[in-house]
């Protein structure tokens, strides 16, 4: 049997750059292990054997979120560990999907809002008594041309949009309470699956023309109506001078009318 003449690059008669040209047309991968490519480095046409993808980082091993109890934490996941978990234990994942599916979908039940609705006494029974299980209802019984109204007319309009799970109502006064006393307003009234919770009447309860929206929704979230980021009362660190001057007016326009 003939022996295999052993490939040399000094077999082939080109010239070194025409070798280099011809040879590496026919280079599949030039860090495969190959006796071809051993060929090419020892005349210098391909560089020393060295693979750049060993600098790549190796994949990071995806670690479970454990609990205090040692069990798998789903909720604390990224999606690469949930990707992992699905693999190794299908029947968790599966329960755990469909419970995230579950609660997307009470989510998504929950009535939405996000605005401030006019109403009428007409509407009163259907909007407020019967606003629905686990609603919030804040009705505001205003009259135009008294700027405290408005202003609280404006606040509610960014509360509603912020709290879209609160329905935000309002009602010129004498529609919803005939005889209603403008000495009464602004008048807010907060409900509870249909019934009285809470009534914040007169100006005195707003502190006059200085309440702010956060001031409104410190109130309300005081009463259980909404939560709040708010740590403290913006109404107290700011306008405490200005709320006193309000009430002292009040109280020198009682003993004036005496």
């Amino acid at each position: 049997m003939p022996q295999r003449k052993q490939l040399s690059i000094k077999s082939i008669n080109l010239s070194q750059r025409d070798a280099e040209d011809s040879l590496l047309f026919f280079v599949q991968d030039p860090y495969q292990d190959t006796e071809w490519n051993d060929a090419l480095r020892k005349a210098g046409i391909l560089p020393p054997k060295e693979d750049p993808r060993k600098d790549e980082p190796e994949p990071e091993p995806v670690s479970l979120t454990l609990t205090k109890d040692g069990t798998k934490d789903f909720a604390t996941m990224s999606l690469d560990e949930l990707d992992d978990f699905e693999d190794d234990d299908p029947e968790i994942f599966e329960e755990y999907k469909r419970r995230r599916i579950a609660e997307m979908k009470e989510a998504a039940s929950m009535r939405k809002f996000g605005d401030v609705t006019e109403i009428s006494g007409v509407d009163f029974v259907q909007e407020v008594n019967k606003a629905g299980e686990g609603i919030w209802v804040v009705l505001h019984l205003y009259k135009q041309g008294i700027p405290l109204c408005a202003l609280i007319n404006r606040h509610l309009t960014g509360l509603a949009y912020k709290f879209p799970h609160v329905k935000f109502l309002k009602s010129i006064a004498t529609t919803c309470v005939p005889n209603f006393p403008d000495s009464s307003l602004p008048a807010i009234f907060l409900y509870y699956e249909g019934d009285l919770r809470r009534q914040l009447v007169g100006a005195l309860e707003f502190g006059g023309m200085n309440l702010s929206q956060d001031g409104l929704e410190w109130m309300l979230a005081q009463e259980k109506v909404l939560q709040t980021s708010l740590t403290e009362d913006p109404r107290v660190s700011g306008n405490r001078t200005n709320i006193s001057t309000v009430r002292g007016r009040a109280r020198q326009e009682d003993s004036d009318s005496d």
